[in-house]
């Protein structure tokens, strides 16, 4: 694993979607590097029981994006926000709910995680190893008349399957920071009503 190559990239910046949110890829400092996810409550009105990175919706009193990724990351998970080394940032995401999703990259040690109930139901932490290890992945093609032609990755670690918008900025990461490439072509074509394999 190379982070370096995370402070070389050159982040594409979205500006439309009507909602700005943030999010760390946090990745721990361990023999194995891992990268943490979190397991959003059932409860929740968006993206209910889906892996995420933590993070959500810049706040008013965050001075900027990156203020909303590390308070996000200490609500959701207990990080102290003094401890991520940020080395870069993704590509900005936008979602189909409207928001504009910035992902920044940092390097954190290996901490012990307390949830918040309200919020996350599990913390994963997913070792790279395991990410870019081509058994534990697959993706899809849509064709979407709205949308147009989109592809959706899915990771299956450990029980637990990162897909989503989420999967979109790991393929990213994996690719900057590793060895890993997205294979070019989809392990299927699906309708774009199809059932989700999750």
């Amino acid at each position: 694993m190379d982070l370096s190559r995370l402070a070389a990239h050159d982040p594409v910046s979205v500006t439309g979607p009507s909602r700005e949110a943030a999010v760390l890829v946090a990745v721990v400092d361990r023999p194995d590097p891992a990268v943490v996810f979190v397991k959003r409550a059932d409860h929740l009105g968006e993206h209910a029981g889906q892996m995420a990175f933590p993070g959500g919706g810049r706040e008013p009193e965050d001075d900027d994006l990156l203020a909303t990724a590390l308070r996000e990351a200490h609500e959701e998970v207990g990080l102290d926000p003094s401890l991520p080394n940020v080395v870069g940032r993704l590509d900005d995401i936008p979602t189909i709910s409207d928001y504009s999703v910035r992902p920044f990259v940092a390097r954190i040690p290996d901490v012990t995680f307390v949830p918040d109930g309200r919020e996350v139901a599990e913390v994963a932490v997913l070792s790279i190893p395991d990410l870019t290890d081509m058994a534990n992945y697959e993706s899809e093609r849509r064709d979407d008349p709205r949308r147009g032609s989109f592809r959706i990755h899915y990771f299956r670690v450990d029980g637990y399957t990162v897909w989503g918008a989420t999967g979109q900025m790991l393929v990213q990461f994996l690719e900057l920071a590793t060895d890993w490439r997205m294979p070019s072509e989809p392990d299927r074509v699906v309708d774009p009503d199809a059932e989700f394999p999750v």
